[in-house]
């Protein structure tokens, strides 16, 4: 079984990151949205469309662009979109015009002429994205859009994917947290195909319980009173400093910053501090709880 029962919607304008491991299921979930393959049992629809009953009226709503797209190499870049505008149903009259504007878009216009099978990874991924933009579609759904891609390459594909979300809803998988972070309004983190959690990034992140506060201070029954702290859950004592300081972590006992309750109560009690420091949990901190346990 490649996806269990998973269930989400994603709204009109959202750009949503589906994260996993790999074979958590992400492509899988794609292909179904996508009419590539169809769901043995359940429901999926795109903007109103059932993707088993209406398959054409999603194909016409949605841009694909799988995780290895199926590029023409023997084309130029120009003639290929041409070719997809054609398939696409494009009047005769408009080609021209989309093309066009999915080569500014895209950032294709020094490439339209040279062959698809002699552009870089980068560029081919552009060629992708031009394809599935080229008939103006309501939905993308883009197929770890960065693969194999170079840093510079993957920043490009992330700004226009953030370009894009502006005006389209798209979907995107990947198992690179910090492109979640960078592109996405909501995240679903998919893991052994269920949805394990999903939410804004900030919300999953709040998730792994809020901010860890490491504190360096001297004072009389120090740990006891931080531990006793109705705003405090847990105070470990992690090791001595000079002068009869103490090192501490403290978790807690909410999901925000307790560093100024923990400021005040040290200024009350008249607490020496020489550290005072919040650590909020990542979003690779809650990815790995919730994919390996």
């Amino acid at each position: 079984m490649a996806v269990d029962d998973i269930s989400f919607h994603i709204n009109k304008g959202e750009v949503v990151g589906l994260l996993g491991p790999n074979g958590a299921g992400k492509t899988t979930t794609m292909k179904i949205l996508t009419c590539f393959i169809s769901a043995t049992a359940g429901k999926a629809s795109i903007d109103g469309h059932d993707t088993f009953d209406e398959p054409f009226q999603v194909r016409e709503q949605i841009g694909y662009l799988p995780e290895s797209c199926p590029l023409y190499h023997d084309m130029d870049v120009s003639t290929y979109l041409d070719f997809i505008a054609e398939i696409r149903g494009i009047p005769p009259t408009d080609r021209k015009r989309a093309v066009e504007k999915v080569i500014s878009d895209c950032d294709l216009g020094k490439v339209t002429r040279k062959l698809i099978g002699h552009l870089s990874k980068g560029y081919r991924q552009r060629v992708g994205l031009a394809q599935a933009l080229i008939h103006d579609p309501k939905v993308l759904v883009l197929d770890e859009p960065t693969s194999g891609l170079d840093p510079n390459q993957i920043r490009d594909i992330l700004k226009l994917i953030n370009d894009l979300g502006q005006e389209k809803t798209v979907i995107h998988s990947t198992h690179i947290l910090s492109e979640v972070e960078a592109t996405s309004d909501r995240v679903l983190i998919i893991n052994n195909g269920r949805i394990v959690a999903q939410g804004t990034p900030k919300e999953l992140m709040a998730r792994a319980h809020g901010t860890t506060v490491y504190v360096t201070a001297k004072g009389d029954d120090l740990q006891a009173q931080l531990a006793s702290a109705p705003f405090v859950a847990k105070a470990v004592r992690i090791g001595d400093a000079a002068d009869g300081f103490v090192r501490l972590t403290l978790n807690g006992a909410g999901e925000k910053d307790i560093s100024l309750e923990v400021f005040r109560l040290a200024v009350s009690k008249g607490w020496l501090v020489s550290e005072l420091r919040a650590e909020t949990a990542s979003l690779e901190d809650v990815f790995a709880k919730l994919t390996r346990g």
